[in-house]
């Protein structure tokens, strides 16, 4: 099968990219032909030794670029000629959409954002893959039919990302808290800080690692100032692969306020880290619904303190956390995302055709 993803850019920035070069590369390893459209960034290098061909499409959201990526877009799909085209943004499915209905081509859209108001756009596909099933049902109440809708949950085990990484934990204190995430509201991090204030003061000798960048980082930096703990929170920046970080700590938290489907819990998950996360969006789903990791309400510090205080005051808590941090740790497969991706795809194209029947 011929597959072309289309994406504002490839630059580390967001979930939603890591999941898409995720899939890509995955697809291309099971033998489809597989194309990126794209701004360009930071993983073009990975998906040529993946052997997927890129092109450049400029997808800035400014009325002169969108009408030159109109005909340019054309160009590159009547070059390529998918059998099927995956739009992964919002601005990636709105160029598709008039494209693909002349072209004939099914258009498969992923809403790996549900919480922006344009996620309502994503229902332009012939299909539409929700991360989750609580995005799936967010789209149906935004009124996209059952018939197109499909959920694909992520996962990133065995991702191309991550060939060749330094797997050797970091040279962190116990017992050890870690957060991972963009610093900005919708992450909960200040919840956090509050949890592990009230959690220090019982457990004075725990220590909280902050990995992450984002617009609000000086004003989470003094909140942690003002906690009376300061000493213990440690900020380490953004990082490329946080599995180091992830493998030297006991106890991994999400505090997220919305989260579709995070990427980060499949990663905390293979590295064996005791999880907390908030019960929000595709949190519990991802954490097998409490079997996998322990689940608090979003925007609760108090409850967010309990839990770590139950996992800090004794260390069998943390390694019985652990273990269970691998039930059905194998459904996190990007294997298993790109197999259902692709049966997503071949209820989508004519019956009939010759890409249907080359997959069967």
């Amino acid at each position: 099968m011929r597959i072309m993803h289309i994406l504002n850019h490839t630059q580390r920035l967001n979930g939603n990219v890591h999941a898409a070069v995720d899939l890509a590369c995955a697809q291309a390893k099971m033998g489809h032909e597989v194309c990126v459209v794209s701004g360009g960034g930071d993983f073009d290098a990975l998906l040529h030794r993946n052997r997927i061909k890129t092109f450049f499409l400029d997808q800035q959201r400014k009325p002169v670029p969108l009408l030159k990526s109109l005909p340019a877009l054309l160009g590159q799909m009547r070059g390529w000629k998918p059998d099927v085209v995956h739009a992964h943004m919002m601005t990636s499915a709105v160029l598709s959409f008039p494209l693909c209905k002349v072209g004939a081509i099914p258009l498969v859209t992923t809403v790996h954002n549900e919480f922006e108001k344009s996620a309502s756009l994503m229902g332009l596909g012939t299909r539409v893959i929700a991360v989750s099933e609580a995005v799936g049902a967010s789209m149906r109440r935004r009124g996209v039919a059952e018939s197109k809708l499909r959920i694909v949950l992520n996962g990133t085990i065995g991702s191309a990302r991550f060939e060749g990484r330094d797997r050797s934990p970091a040279d962190l204190s116990h017992p050890g808290i870690l957060f991972v995430g963009g610093l900005h509201p919708r992450k909960g991090l200040p919840d956090l800080l509050e949890a592990f204030r009230l959690a220090h003061s019982r457990h004075p000798e725990a220590r909280l690692y902050i990995a992450g960048g984002g617009p609000f980082e000086a004003a989470y930096r003094q909140l942690a100032s003002d906690t009376g703990c300061a000493e213990a929170i440690t900020f380490v920046g953004a990082v490329d692969d946080p599995f180091p970080l992830m493998a030297g700590a006991d106890i991994f938290v999400l505090p997220s306020h919305a989260d579709p489907a995070p990427l980060v819990l499949s990663e905390a998950r293979e590295a064996g880290c005791a999880i907390i996360g908030t019960d929000i969006d595709g949190i519990p789903q991802l954490l097998e619904f409490g079997a996998a990791g322990i689940l608090v309400p979003p925007r609760d510090p108090q409850a967010l303190a309990g839990a770590l205080c139950d996992l800090l005051a004794s260390s069998e808590q943390i390694r019985m956390w652990r273990e269970r941090s691998q039930v059905r740790i194998e459904h996190l497969a990007i294997d298993r995302v790109a197999r259902e991706t692709v049966e997503v795809y071949l209820s989508a194209l004519p019956k009939g055709s010759k890409a249907t029947a080359v997959a069967s």
